[in-house]
Parts: structure tokens; sequence; C-alpha cells
């Protein structure tokens, strides 16, 4: 048995992208891409972070000096996007409603948006990426009502094709 170094399991979760990005039919800028690939890679090791509150992480950034708040919304960025795209009926459990966690992820990328383009990129694509990630998934796993609130609330394209899946008769 090897072990999985660290350029093995970004490669992994390269391969795992291009399959979901086909599968959704969304082709991501080479810089989202990588960020996506880092931030999977990242976290896997993180399971940790489905448990925290992630407005809590939100209003305590604010408080932060510049540096350290920079760092904090990033992370509650990407815990907003990590949430949505891989745990997409978890907020339910909460009694919460996934676009809360678009909403708060948006807003803390935006918070960062003037330290880096790519963070302005990451809250004005975020329902794509929640797309490609939702299709790492093996199988659609919206239900109609679910596909439906997610295409009429968020505009995702992703949830529009599992609702006309559903439509199809077959």
């Amino acid at each position: 048995m090897s072990l999985m170094t660290s350029s093995s399991s970004l490669m992994l979760w390269h391969d795992v992208l291009k399959e979901a990005q086909n599968q959704c039919s969304i082709r991501l800028e080479t810089t989202i891409e990588a960020y996506l690939v880092w931030l999977l890679s990242y976290y896997t090791a993180k399971p940790e972070i489905i448990g925290k509150v992630v407005a809590i992480s939100f209003l305590q950034a604010l408080q932060h000096q510049e540096r350290q708040r920079a760092a904090s919304l990033q992370s509650v960025g990407d815990q907003c996007l990590l949430y949505t795209g891989l745990f997409p009926r978890a907020p339910q459990r909460r009694s919460l409603k996934l676009n809360y966690f678009v909403s708060l992820g948006r807003a803390a990328y935006m918070g960062i948006s003037n330290t880096s383009e790519l963070y302005s990129e990451l809250a004005l694509q975020f329902v794509p990426l929640m797309d490609v990630l939702q299709s790492i998934r093996p199988t659609p796993d919206l239900l109609p009502l679910e596909a439906y609130e997610q295409w009429q609330e968020l505009g995702s394209k992703r949830a529009l094709a599992i609702l006309r899946s559903y439509t199809k008769g077959g």
C-alpha cells in the first residue's frame, strides 16, 4: 500500500474536477480551477469544517484587523463553497436554505475582492463553482423541489438540467 503524496492528491482532484466540469458543461478558467483543486486538497484533511457555524465566523472576521480579516473571510468563503457544493442537503438539517450559504460565501469573497481579482471571480462565479462541485457526486442527488429552488433562487444551470431530467417521463 502506498501513501498518496500531495502531488498525487492534487492530480486526483484535478482529474475529478475536469470530469465534473464535463458533466455539467461548465468550463472554469485555469486560475479558478487551480484554486478549487487546492481548496479540495487542503480541506480533505479537515472534516471539522462541516460542523462550524460560518455565520459566526463571518461576523468575527469583520472584527479582525485587515490581514487577519482577509484570511478569515477567505476561510468563510471557502467553507461555504465546499458546503454548498459537496453537501447541498446539509442546510436543511439546520433549517436553513442553500441560498443562505451562497449569499454568505459570496459576501465573504467580495469582502476581500480588493486583495485579489481571484476573490472577485469566486464571488461572481459562486453558483457555477457550486454546480461543478455538486457534479462530483456520482448521481444527481437533488430532488425535484430542491432542483427547482436552486434553479429559481440561484440560477443553477445544473439544477435546471436535473429538473429537466425529472420531467422527461423516463
